[in-house]
């Protein structure tokens, strides 16, 4: 299933005459992710086009336009490359690196927790990614799992670099009164001064490795306010704490968490930024300094433990706070909009905390031995005192309970609409319905063999479901029945033909073979529809595959009537070709041969037939009156053999012939023998 134009305009748009947008892959905070083809360089490329509106505000397109430009910057193999930036109807984009594969958030939800070496492997690409951009000057702002990507052949890049900012900049990471960055992976100093530098990039990377370590991240909370307030005030435990011995894989020495790799976890989330490694350059050496320990087999090393917390500048742990949730304003704040299947859009966590209103800080009376304070009046002083600070007590446990409760409504309900019901509308009542609720109307085209052309089939919340107000929700709507012409294939062979069906969205069905006069042996005879049907997806298309003309068996026809061996070879089909010559042994009209003679033809071959004309005839030479020796000359020349009879004695004789048979001037078989009678 696609994204149509009608669900996002720019789909199927051309960005400068450059980039064609063939798909939307996320939508963000600030920006939605297209998949996109440079058709100057035929490639596919991400690009990040900035929301309608946004553009015009000043501070996002600052924002937007530094992101481009620092990102440049960068030259890692563990980065995502950024190629090129503009604006597009004045929309501003920038076009991206396209890596195929997945996010560390789909790993880590999928195999989680990781082996540590793995973790490591992991780690040391990251930590590569963030010190090239801290030694060029830049902070990431935002390392979460959402935010690294594992491309198809391996490689780990390190994307959206969105909310990088020069080091130099003192302007604060707040923006529009919101926080920039995912609450889970927040370090404090964000919390509760709004700035971070590359300590900052090293808190988030710590707290990635603890959930790929865990599968489980450091701080929970029923509220993002929750979970940044815990960030501020309670330390990350070492991960082979959180391990279960009832689970089989921690007792897998593959999965063992040694003391250097908590030490190392526990170094880069230090709540105090100066207790941690100083930027992504020295988390590398440490991350490269467990990974070869762990390579080696090394499972405790005391000197390596100490190394790996040597950046840390406390020598005591601090004692772990456990505070009630801090106040907050009752302002709804709307919660970041989550990518997880990508990694170009940043996430923005709710505002940090209010501060706690302030307690009394009335200093206790010191009253000198030998004063003459009245005790009535200290004890005044005491008692209002305490009334001050029940008072403040109070007032603080209201504006807590008041402040919970309004975020909770918010966060649960407050913020939500019921979902309107779309399904079995138009496209056009669809729209007109979501827009009247407030809500944007995402569109997808889809088949259906039950919903007419235009109808909306179901969609995302169902109706009745939550959605959030002022958002978007996505119906899917019929293109009615899904059919594919059938192609041409009689005349291809059977591996063309099975392309041809399956390239048409339709299948193979039963292939059987059969003899055909007119189609070459291997070649497609007949198909079960005709060319150009409309058929459903995948109807089976049955196919006869010829096996060449049929053998027909030759019958030897020697010896028998020549008309009747005629018609009997013609009439199984075959073509008959008559010659004829003399025989003395075979009578004429009769076969004397037959080429070929038995075996196997087709219709259409040629047969010969060799017909007996019968023996030689040669006439008799006259041979009466002739002397003896003459005659027999002659018959003998005439090719007869010659028996001579005398009639008279020897004495009486003439040696005149005076009669022959057969008579003279008779035809007769040639070679036959004529007898002559001498006087």
């Amino acid at each position: 299933m696609t994204t149509t134009s009608m669900s996002d305009p720019l789909v199927g748009r051309v960005l400068d005459g450059r980039y064609e947008i063939l798909s939307k892959l996320a939508r963000g905070g600030m920006a939605t992710v297209y998949r996109a083809q440079d058709r100057r360089l035929t490639r596919t490329v991400a690009v990040k086009v900035m929301h309608d509106g946004l553009g015009d505000d000043a501070e996002f397109a600052r924002k937007f336009d530094r992101e481009a430009r620092s990102a440049a910057t960068l030259s890692n193999p563990h980065v995502v490359s950024v190629f090129d930036q503009g604006t597009d109807h004045g929309r501003p984009y920038i076009v991206m690196e396209f890596v195929t594969g997945c996010t560390l958030r789909h790993v880590i939800t999928r195999e989680s927790p990781l082996p540590p070496l793995r973790a490591l492997d992991v780690m040391e690409d990251m930590a590569s990614a963030l010190a090239s951009a801290h030694e060029a000057g830049l902070v990431h702002r935002d390392v979460k799992p959402e935010n690294v990507l594992l491309s198809d052949r391996g490689q780990i890049k390190v994307g959206d670099f969105g909310l990088a900012r020069a080091v130099s900049s003192q302007t604060a990471t707040a923006t529009q009164g919101l926080l920039i960055g995912t609450v889970s992976y927040l370090p404090p100093e964000l919390v509760t001064t709004g700035r971070a530098d590359t300590r900052s990039d090293v808190y988030s990377a710590g707290v990635v490795l603890f959930e790929m370590l865990t599968g489980k991240k450091p701080h929970q909370g029923e509220t993002p306010i929750q979970v940044a307030y815990s960030h501020v005030h309670n330390d990350i435990p070492a991960p082979s704490t959180l391990l279960s011995g009832n689970d089989p894989r921690s007792m897998d020495s593959r999965r063992i968490i040694p003391p250097y790799l908590d030490a190392l976890v526990l170094a880069c989330t230090r709540r105090e930024p100066d207790e941690r490694p100083h930027d992504g350059r020295e988390l590398l050496q440490l991350v490269r300094t467990a990974r070869k320990a762990l390579g080696h087999g090394i499972l405790d090393d005391p000197a390596l433990t100490a190394q790996m917390g040597a950046s840390m500048n406390a020598v005591d742990d601090p004692p772990t706070v456990t505070l009630p949730p801090a106040p907050v304003s009752p302002a709804p704040v709307s919660p970041p909009e989550p990518l997880a299947s990508n990694p170009y859009s940043p996430m923005t966590p709710p505002p940090p905390p209010a501060p706690a209103p302030a307690q009394d800080r009335t200093p206790l009376v010191h009253v000198p031995r030998g004063s003459s304070v009245d005790p009535a009046v200290e004890r005044r002083r005491r008692a209002a005192r305490r009334r001050r600070g029940l008072l403040a007590l109070l007032l603080v446990l209201a504006l807590t309970i008041a402040a919970g409760a309004g975020s909770w409504w918010w966060f649960t309900s407050g913020r939500y609409e019921a979902a309107p019901s779309l399904a079995n509308q138009t496209q056009t009542q669809a729209v007109a319905l979501a827009k009247a609720q407030g809500l944007a109307l995402e569109v997808e085209q889809t088949y259906s063999e039950t919903v007419p052309k235009g109808v909306v089939i179901r969609t995302e919340p169902n109706a009745g479901g939550r959605v959030l107000k002022d958002t978007s929700m996505t119906a899917w709507v019929s293109r009615g029945p899904e059919r594919h012409a059938m192609p041409s294939v009689v005349g291809m062979n059977l591996d063309q033909a099975r392309a041809a069906i399956e390239g048409a969205a339709l299948a193979v069905g039963q292939v059987s073979e059969d003899h055909s006069e007119s189609v070459p042996q291997g070649i497609i005879a007949t198909v079960s529809q005709a060319k150009g049907a409309q058929l459903r997806r995948g109807a089976s298309i049955n196919l006869v595959v010829s096996k060449g003309p049929q053998p027909i068996a030759i019958g030897d026809q020697t010896g028998k009537k020549a008309d009747r061996a005629r018609s009997k070879l013609q009439g199984a089909g075959f073509t008959v070709k008559v010659v004829e010559q003399n025989s003395d042994d075979v009578d004429k009209g009769e076969v004397i041969s037959q080429t070929p003679n038995g075996g196997d033809g087709k219709r259409g071959d040629s047969i010969t037939l060799t017909v007996s004309k019968g023996p030689v005839m040669v006439r008799v030479p006259q041979v009466g009156g002739k002397h003896e020796a003459e005659a027999t000359a002659a018959l003998s020349a005439a090719g007869f053999k010659t028996q001579v009879m005398h009639a008279t004695p020897d004495w009486l004789r003439e040696d005149k012939v005076k009669a022959a048979a057969p008579l003279e001037g008779q035809k007769t078989k040639q070679g036959s023998t004529v007898t002559i009678w001498v006087i």
